[in-house]
């Protein structure tokens, strides 16, 4: 069944720029989820929908505002919730080459002002929008860091972080430097309700001028001890909420289907080696799982992937 929830103009989250209230239907979302940038419980509640659902919501890289808005057009002709989200290089594109990226000064600016541009208008299209930023590694914390300052500011003056998520991707560093990081900035997002996705296992070739296409074959798996060792740590923080981008066989970049080796099963059996330490019944999937690298992939693997908890897939390069 589908719904007409038109918005007030008084309960915009974000300062109106015409007079006109959105309108428009999407599907039966939890009572929540509405129209605009999504945050805090509300986005609990929609990946949790997702993974009830058994889909993916796709999350587009976009390095303009020609592509946040194809990508909004694209979720009200949908009738869809989506996922907007930026690299650091893809930020700093979105600030213009006229600014200098000292410090990451360029990359945080793009990004506070994608971010600012898809709050003016996700409302105005009338669908519910993940705010995210993607690949995040060690030497780009930085980055993370200026953008978590403008979601602290935002937060203090609208009661929600700017953006909805963040990625750290630190799969290259030893797993226990990758969860002890992770846990420390997953406890500062907490406060203000960003959440977390991290990355254990190596997604494979080339994105963003990260090349790891000469990585090892095994890195390319994660194994549901290590995924377990992440979900066991992140879920200590108090209000902590988070995602986890395991490895499968993901590889980024455009692939024929049947260049790419995924194996979905490594994400069926962390749910059930999950469930089982936590004494959960049978069939629970525990871990909200993001799927990258899926340009090239059999359609049954993606398919595979969504009954074992995938609730995220990301488009670059199709």
């Amino acid at each position: 069944a589908r719904r007409s929830q038109p918005v007030a103009l008084e309960e915009k989250r974000f300062p109106i720029l015409t007079a006109r209230a959105p309108l428009g239907k999407f599907p039966k979302l939890p009572e929540t989820v509405h129209p605009g940038v999504v945050t805090g419980q509300a986005l609990r509640d929609l990946l949790d929908w997702a993974k009830e659902q058994k889909f993916a919501i796709p999350a587009v890289n976009c390095v303009s505002s020609s592509g946040i808005n194809a990508c909004l057009e694209a979720a009200r002709r949908a009738d869809a919730p989506i996922m907007i989200q930026f690299s650091s290089g893809g930020a700093q594109f979105y600030a213009g080459k006229g600014l200098d990226n000292k410090h990451f000064h360029a990359a945080v600016a793009g990004a506070v002002s994608g971010a600012y541009h898809v709050r003016a208008l996700a409302e105005q299209y009338g669908v519910p929008v993940i705010l995210h930023t993607d690949h995040c590694a060690k030497n780009l914390l930085p980055w993370l860091d200026g953008m978590l300052d403008a979601d602290e500011r935002y937060f203090e003056k609208h009661g929600e972080s700017l953006f909805s998520s963040h990625m750290i991707d630190l799969s290259e560093e030893p797993l226990e430097e990758n969860i002890e990081i992770c846990v420390k900035y997953l406890e500062r997002m907490a406060k203000f309700e960003c959440a977390l996705e991290m990355e254990l296992g190596i997604t494979g070739g080339e994105e963003d001028g990260v090349n790891n296409e000469d990585v090892n074959p095994e890195d390319l798996y994660s194994k549901p001890s290590e995924i377990y060792q992440v979900y066991e740590a992140l879920s200590k923080v108090p209000g902590g909420s988070f995602t986890v981008a395991a490895a499968f066989g993901n590889v980024h970049g455009v692939y024929k289907p049947g260049n790419v080796k995924l194996d979905p099963e490594i994400l069926g059996n962390a749910q059930v080696f999950i469930a089982d330490k936590l004494g959960l019944p049978k069939g629970s999937k525990p871990v909200s799982f993001v799927f990258h690298g899926g340009s090239g992939s059999d359609l049954n693997d993606i398919r595979q992937s969504l009954e074992y908890g995938v609730i995220k897939m990301n488009v670059d390069t199709d």
